[in-house]
Parts: structure tokens; C-alpha cells; sequence
């Protein structure tokens, strides 16, 4: 097949099926294994002549997630994973070993930071968390036992846009690998493998999958890295489940035309929050891509704005501890995503009572302002 850009690849990532009964959407092989006609046939499997034995394995849903991301993302392959703490998990896994340093920028997601600072203990992988807001910080923060520098293209919840080609010209001049979570911005803004990044990681759950509806990971790179993260969800039992993978992929579909009406819908509001006298300060990413700059909106509100009374003033928007479904959502850090962060990271960071994270959706652009306009207007 001749290579397409990636409007097209959105809808046409996924193989034809060979059967002379082909349907036009993809079946759910929904099956927790696969049959074989005797021993020999089986064998098969093993000797790399048939592709599926096991759904933890592999399975035909699960597969073309990984590899339609990995599509996108310009990258060797990939492997779906039951959610993006599990693609996480498998990535650096595949990296490192007992006794490893990480490079972590101190700016990240909550659950990942916890699975950084708690987890990873067990497994005897020592994790550094630093600002990767001065690039010599980073370097700084380099040991003998450093394998990995870990970061988000857009981080979560203050949508700073990370430097990616310093980051990982950093990383090649170490010798070490650079794991990217993309989740914010997704291959439509950004794809982080075309810079060097050997791992990108996504929370399919999000834009992904975009409806609300699935709980999914994604990890993509290299061919080698991929090998050995998949053998982890094998054994780990990080499989995504034939389900979730059909939806993931069914959203998966609409990712251009998605990303494009909710990161147009961001822009507006972030400049009418920007106006608003109730807002101290708004954060919105700048020059993530031409396309736009991505779907997500944070605001510090005005002290004399009361943040509970905002929450309960949004009328149609919804509260919700997630972000990018089709619908505007808003969320509360420092209670859901960010809440098990040590206090005083989270004031140094800038992660207070006034924030609010804004997931913006593909509602009429009018409507968006409004809903938050009125709600501040009451809050006040």
C-alpha cells in the first residue's frame, strides 16, 4: 500500500480481514483464545507461522490499536495495554533493570509520579524528579546508573510545552533512552518519534479513544524496545482486553477531525478566560504545533472567586476526574489528579485551591464560553 497522510491512516489503519466473508468494520474477536486443528497446527504458533494462540498474548483487536498508533505515530510497532499506567509501567520495564536510575521531570501527571515514587521501588529502579524547565538542571540530575529520561510533551495540569529536541538531544549525547508520554497532544499535534524519542507512550483512554467509553494504553518505538514491553504485558498481564480495543480503535478514527474542532474550541476560550476579571491566570499551550495547540485549558481563578460555588454553578459541564471525551469536562487537581503529590511539590509547582483544568470538547464554541463565563460570574 502507498503511504497516506495521516488524515487518511486515522480511518484506514487497520488490515483488511482475509476472509471471503469480510466485513467493512472490523469484528470483536472476542475470545479468550484461539483453536487449532492438532498438535502440529499449534506448534505453529510457536515457530512463528501463526499469529494468534493466546488473548493475553496477542489478538487481532489489541494488535491493530498498537500498531494504528505506532502508524501515526511514525514508529516501528506497538502493544495495547489495559490503561496508560500500565503502557507506562511496560515501557520503562522494558528499560530498565534493578539497581537503574530514571530522569523524571518533576511537572508530570499524578498517578505517574506515584507509580514513579512508590512502585518503582519495588522492582529496585531509582527515580530522580527534576525541572525540565532549564535543560542543566537535567544534566545536573545525570548519575552513572541513569538509563532514562522521562517526560510529557504537554505535562499535566499546567500545559507547559516541553522542549523535545533539547530533551532528547540531551539523552543521545548520554547514551540513555527518552520515554515521551504524548497523550496530551497526540500524533495530530506532535509525534515525538520523528524528533528521536525511542518510546512514545499514550493513555488511550483519553484522546485515543475519545468518547468516555474505554480504559486503554498504548506504548509505540522502536522495534526492539516494543519486543521486549510486549513480553512485560505478557507476563505482567497488562493485556487490553478485544472489547476496549475495538472501541479504542473505533475512536481512534475520528482523531483528526476530533482534535481539530476541540483544539480550535480551547483557543476561543482560553482567550475569552483571558479577558475575564475572575481569572488570574490562564495556562494554555503556545507553538505546540500549526495544527493548533491541543484541546486543554487550566485556569487559576481569582481569589475572590469561590472555587466550590464555581464547581456547582457549571450547569451542562460536567465534573469529572478524566479529560478528552467529545464532551467539556472540568476537573479539580488538587483533589483528583494531583492529590496524592507531596504538598509542598504542588505549591512549588504552582497546583492550588483557584486551579482548574478544563478538558474542552466539541460543543458549539458559544456555548463552551458561555457555561464558564456564567459559572465564574456566580462564583464571585
Amino acid at each position: 500500500m502507498r503511504e497516506m497522510n495521516f488524515n487518511t491512516n486515522t480511518v484506514h489503519f487497520q488490515t483488511k480481514e482475509p476472509s471471503r466473508n469480510a466485513s467493512k468494520a472490523k469484528p470483536i474477536y472476542q475470545t479468550s483464545a484461539f483453536v487449532f486443528t492438532d498438535l502440529d497446527d499449534m506448534e505453529s504458533f510457536y515457530e512463528g507461522e501463526k499469529e494468534y494462540l493466546y488473548s493475553r498474548y496477542s489478538n487481532p483487536n489489541t494488535d491493530d490499536l498498537g500498531k494504528g498508533v505506532a502508524l501515526l505515530e511514525e514508529t516501528d510497532d506497538g502493544v495495547a495495554t489495559s490503561s496508560g499506567m500500565s503502557a507506562i509501567l511496560a515501557g520503562v520495564l522494558a528499560i530498565a533493570n534493578p539497581g537503574d536510575h530514571l530522569l523524571a521531570s518533576d511537572d508530570l501527571y499524578g498517578g505517574t509520579y506515584q507509580l514513579f515514587a512508590q512502585e518503582l521501588l519495588n522492582f529496585g529502579i531509582d527515580v530522580s524528579f527534576v525541572s525540565f524547565q532549564s535543560i542543566n538542571t537535567v544534566k545536573e540530575a545525570f548519575t552513572d546508573k541513569t538509563v532514562l529520561i522521562y517526560t510529557e510533551s504537554v505535562t499535566n495540569p499546567l500545559l507547559r510545552v516541553e522542549n523535545l529536541e533539547e530533551v532528547i538531544a540531551l539523552a543521545k549525547e548520554k547514551g540513555v533512552k527518552t520515554m515521551i508520554d504524548n497523550t496530551f497532544a497526540t500524533p495530530y499535534l506532535l509525534k515525538p518519534a520523528t524528533l528521536g524519542a525511542d518510546l512514545v507512550v499514550h493513555s488511550a483512554t483519553k484522546y485515543i479513544g475519545g468518547h468516555s467509553d474505554v480504559t486503554a494504553g498504548v506504548l509505540v518505538g522502536e522495534q526492539e524496545l516494543i519486543n521486549k514491553a510486549r513480553g512485560k504485558v505478557i507476563t505482567l498481564g497488562c493485556n487490553l482486553s478485544p472489547f476496549e480495543a475495538w472501541l479504542a480503535c473505533r475512536g481512534l478514527k475520528t482523531l483528526s477531525i476530533r482534535m481539530e474542532r476541540q483544539s480550535h474550541n480551547a483557543k476561543v476560550l482560553a482567550k475569552a478566560l483571558e479577558a475575564h476579571e475572575g481569572v488570574e491566570r490562564v495556562f494554555y499551550p503556545k507553538d505546540v504545533s500549526e495544527k493548533g495547540n491541543g484541546a486543554m485549558v487550566s485556569v487559576d481563578l481569582a481569589d475572590h472567586v469561590n472555587v466550590e460555588q464555581f464547581f456547582r454553578s457549571l450547569d451542562w459541564v460536567k465534573i469529572a476526574p478524566t479529560l478528552a471525551g467529545v464532551e467539556t469536562t472540568v476537573s479539580y487537581p488538587l483533589r483528583t489528579s494531583h492529590r496524592t503529590i507531596p504538598d509542598e511539590l504542588r505549591k512549588e509547582l504552582g497546583i492550588g485551591k483557584q486551579l482548574v483544568r478544563i478538558s474542552v470538547g466539541i460543543e458549539d464554541e458559544r456555548d463552551i464560553v458561555e457555561a464558564f463565563v456564567k459559572a465564574i460570574e456566580k462564583a464571585k
